[in-house]
């Protein structure tokens, strides 16, 4: 048989193969390219017109093209270098905040515990309210109300005699938004402890009793032997936890206002500009926010594919 005839025949054969696989992938496939990808492509357009109104946005006013102008002129702009200051204070703090208190609930329940249980589903309870209803509870506990009028934090504060740690919370104009991070954390580090308490219980009891045997102390065998096999848990978990903080938007929404410059962040401009009818900036910040999630979580992607052929 010829070589072009073999080739042929071989191709027809993984043609065969791969189609009923093909066919029941072929309606998700076509779902995410046009719901998402189409969608992104759709945006993109968007962000590099003149569609600033709502007549425009409404078809009465003719739209042009302007290129990359819309973004030149957000990166340019005061109010959106505050709002990306903003989300890069929340997503150190609420990092900082999440892997440490998370690995150490982590550790600890990973020593002998009795009412493990318990604890567990303590700390993981946050879990299951969403941002919504705990920004409200929070909203009050983070009033910024001193003195008489004091409530929330504030008021424990002035009770128990700690009237210097009373503060304006998420109405001090520089770092207000640490202060929306301070609820962020609390409702997931929960799920970080749980991702850890998981890889340390994945590690055999032998690795651990082989270094005992070996005569490594406590800290030793964290330090050597438990810890870097938890690199890639810690590595998931940033990931995870870094691109939900990327997006924020729930959360703020709830325990300040909309248009609240203290605790602005990207997300919140595109809300704003879309309630304005502004459609070329609503959807270059979103444009902006796709890319800064896409530099984070695009490496990520492409380690775990190297990890896997390897």
């Amino acid at each position: 048989m010829p070589t072009a005839t073999r080739r042929r025949a071989g191709v027809r054969r993984a043609v065969r193969r791969a189609g009923a696989p093909l066919l029941l992938l072929l309606p998700s496939l076509i779902l995410v390219g046009v719901f998402v990808y189409g969608l992104i492509v759709a945006n993109t357009r968007q962000s590099t017109t003149d569609n600033h109104t709502a007549a425009q946005a409404t078809g009465q006013a003719p739209t042009t093209g302007v290129g990359l102008r819309n973004y030149l002129d957000l990166l340019g702009s005061e109010e959106f270098q505050h709002s990306l200051t903003n989300l890069v204070l929340y997503t150190v703090v609420f990092l900082v905040g999440t892997m440490v208190i998370g690995f150490a609930w982590a550790w600890l329940l990973d020593k002998p515990l009795r009412g493990e249980g318990i604890f567990r589903s303590v700390y993981l309870f946050p879990m299951a309210v969403s941002f919504i209803a705990s920004g409200v509870v929070w909203r009050w506990l983070l009033n910024s109300n001193q003195g008489e009028q004091a409530s929330g934090l504030n008021r424990l504060f002035q009770m128990i005699g700690l009237d210097a740690l009373q503060n304006n919370w998420w109405n001090n104009v520089s770092v207000g938004i640490v202060a929306i991070a301070i609820p962020a954390i609390w409702q997931l580090s929960g799920y970080v402890m749980a991702l850890f308490l998981a890889g340390f219980r994945g590690i055999p009891v032998e690795l651990r009793e082989a270094a005992r045997v070996d005569g490594a102390s406590e800290w030793k065998l964290y330090r050597h032997v438990l810890f870097p096999q938890l690199s890639p848990i810690a590595l998931s978990a940033l990931i995870i936890i870094g691109h939900m903080s990327l997006k924020a938007f729930d959360l703020i929404m709830s325990i300040s206002k909309p248009a609240n410059y203290q605790t602005k962040v990207p997300a919140v401009d595109m809300y704003v500009f879309k309630s304005a009818f502004d459609y070329a900036n609503a959807a270059a910040v979103g444009t902006i926010l796709l890319v800064i999630v896409a530099v984070v979580i695009v490496p990520y992607l492409v380690h775990t594919h190297r990890q896997g052929r390897r």
